[in-house]
């Protein structure tokens, strides 16, 4: 059967891409054939990722960028679209949780500035790195932009400040969907649920719970139908589908790679 994910002569970057989600997909598409650059504050897990890109025999680029720096990320989208040569495809990974404890991101006592940094972190620099990225798609007329959201995207019972901006990238990737389409650029957002990542701390998690990491585990996994924590792997492959000519008629969808997260 002829392989519809095709991204030959494509180039992307993929924020937050030394590591977990990020490197999968990454790695996914440039199986499929693109050249790609991944961006994070650490060198030596962006140099590694690179490093396995070019073992696939695509170009790979390492850019240093901290998404929480607005002039940074403007100047990574273009540094990387500089080493690129242009740039088809953006994918917003970057995210995660800032907190000095859990305590600052009690629900009813958030703490108000890492209730700022984390709506920055999850939906405000994917807003920059988008608005950098976007002429050089509207010039070619052709772009493709993945946002990755979050189970607690559609549903709640997630951080505060975490919840509420995953639920905006919602509302922000439908908005740009409806204006970016006569540019031929499509704008999507992949949602994982719980996944086997570093960012994914259960000692944490069960300190802001107040049950035990192996409670904590169990929990999760009991909040799929498939009762299990997803793989980074398994996000690499639908990124690189709604990155190609195949899922041209994809655009402003929210789409689940979660083992059927709260359905």
């Amino acid at each position: 059967m002829k392989n519809i994910i095709n991204l030959t002569g494509r180039r992307a970057l993929v924020t937050g891409g030394g590591r977990g989600i990020g490197r999968s997909m990454a790695l996914a598409m440039a199986d499929a054939g693109a050249d790609v650059a991944v961006s994070s504050r650490s060198m030596s897990e962006l140099e590694a990722v690179a490093g396995e890109i070019k073992a696939r025999g695509q170009r790979g680029f390492a850019v240093a960028m901290d998404v929480m720096s607005r002039e940074q990320i403007t100047a990574g989208v273009n540094e990387a679209a500089r080493k690129l040569g242009g740039l088809d495809i953006l994918v917003n990974n970057a995210g995660g949780l800032v907190a000095e404890g859990p305590d600052q991101l009690d629900h009813l006592k958030h703490d108000p500035k890492a209730f700022e940094d984390n709506l920055f972190l999850n939906l405000t620099q994917a807003f920059y790195a988008t608005h950098a990225a976007l002429p050089y798609m509207m010039k070619q007329k052709w772009g493709r932009i993945i946002s990755i959201g979050s189970g607690y995207a559609k549903n709640g019972g997630g951080p505060l400040a975490y919840s509420a901006a995953k639920h905006g990238l919602i509302g922000f990737t439908r908005s740009l969907a409806h204006a970016a389409a006569p540019y031929g650029i499509n704008v999507n957002v992949l949602c994982p649920g719980w996944t086997n990542t570093k960012l994914v701390d259960w000692n944490v998690l069960g300190a802001m719970m107040g049950v035990s990491p192996e409670e904590a585990k169990r929990g999760a996994e009991s909040q799929n139908i498939q009762r299990r924590i997803v793989e980074p792997d398994e996000l690499g492959p639908m990124a690189a589908l709604l990155a190609s000519d195949a899922a041209g008629a994809i655009t402003g969808q929210v789409i689940s790679v979660d083992g059927g997260f709260m359905v």
